[in-house]
């Protein structure tokens, strides 16, 4: 009996390392014969570096970057020698968790340590750069990020703007003359599970600007801004990029790395696991246990039960979530290759103590899941 378990990390609770363990050492009680084997995973958000170079044994390098806000952060990137691929998780650098909640500033954070990112990476010789863009603290459309690469941003008196995505108004001239022409010569890729666009009711601004401290009028600028800033790339460029799907995630970012980069977009856990061999992991198996949080209907959307049922069922092996908690329309998931799907809550209880008892919990419903499917093989 070959058992592969591959989660999601389970926020404010677990990494998916964490999750993996506890699933494990359930179904280890259940069917101690049986065969398990872990694989972690991950989406593009916060730990999609750690869980790809825990797979396949890469380096973990660190650089001395600016934060969101300007302040000095120690990033971490990740450098796969064989390929010359280099991981960058965008969060390391400009994520939510570099910001205190009563100081999150949509207005003004930066993707430039990002950028300091990608030279290193460049610096490394990379041949290929996969982008991990969630959980950015950012609305930029990514500038910053190429500021930090030998874009110049100029107003109407040739000064610099200001760091930030309210500044992009003041943009009157793109100097491209200094942009690292390295990027010329690397495969870029971007790992994300949103297809917004820019700009518009459903861009970068509007959607995710509020969670990073934007206010309603925040946003309408914002989203100005960043049309302003699209308007001269596309003189530029010769092409305009904002309604591209995926050109609203992070902020914007996503939008950057396609207009200058010419940069794929891939579901973040279709990236992970190619690169963590999850599709050589699921021949042969038995059973594929997966899990998150929360699911329910946005899973749909690209997040880690999603991609990992996709691959189990090109094998013909039977997925089993286990989940934090389920949300509206998470049966939804039964017509797209999962079987079953169980809540980790053995009675009431708030998400504090949820959270606090995930391990114990996961444990206990995967060595429930362990006996069931032990049973259902003797007959």
């Amino acid at each position: 009996m070959k058992i592969v378990i591959a989660p999601d990390s389970f926020k404010d609770s677990l990494d998916a390392a964490g999750v993996a363990r506890a699933i494990a050492a359930g179904l280890s009680e259940a069917w101690p014969e049986a065969e398990l084997v872990e694989c972690p995973m991950a989406d593009g958000g916060e730990g999609t570096m750690e869980v790809i170079l825990a797979a396949s044994r890469g380096e973990l390098r660190r650089q001395t970057v600016r934060g969101p806000l300007g302040q000095y952060v120690e990033a971490g990137w990740g450098w796969l020698p064989q390929s010359r691929t280099a991981i960058i998780e965008m969060a390391q650098a400009s994520g939510l968790q570099q910001v205190p909640t009563g100081q999150r500033d949509a207005c003004r954070s930066s993707t430039w340590g990002t950028g300091e990112l990608i030279a290193a990476a460049l610096d490394a010789g990379a041949r290929r750069v996969v982008l991990a863009i969630g959980g950015s603290a950012t609305n930029d459309a990514g500038s910053g990020m190429l500021r930090a690469l030998g874009l110049r941003l100029l107003d109407a008196d040739g000064q610099a703007l200001e760091e930030g995505g309210l500044a992009l108004a003041k943009l009157a001239h793109i100097d491209a003359s200094g942009l690292d022409p390295r990027l010329a010569g690397v495969q870029f890729e971007v790992a994300a599970d949103v297809d917004n666009p820019l700009c518009g009711a459903n861009g970068a601004s509007a959607i995710f600007g509020p969670q990073k401290g934007a206010n309603p009028q925040q946003v309408e600028a914002l989203d100005h801004a960043l049309n302003h800033f699209a308007d001269h790339c596309a003189l530029l460029l010769g092409a305009d990029v904002r309604d591209y799907p995926g050109c609203g995630a992070a902020g914007g970012m996503g939008f950057a790395a396609r207009a200058f980069m010419d940069a794929q977009f891939r579901p973040g856990v279709e990236v992970v696991a190619e690169l963590a061999g999850l599709d050589a992991l699921a021949q042969g198996a038995d059973l594929v246990v997966t899990g998150e949080g929360r699911f329910d209907a946005q899973t749909l959307r690209g997040k880690t039960p999603m991609g990992v049922a996709r691959v189990a069922k090109r094998h013909g092996v039977p997925v089993v979530v286990l989940a934090g908690t389920l949300g509206e329309g998470y049966q939804q998931l039964y017509a797209h290759g999962v079987d079953a799907v169980f809540a980790l809550a053995n009675g009431p209880m708030s998400l504090e103590q949820a959270c606090a008892n995930a391990a114990e919990l996961l444990q206990a419903r995967a060595c429930d899941i362990g006996r069931l499917w032990r049973c259902a093989k003797r007959g």
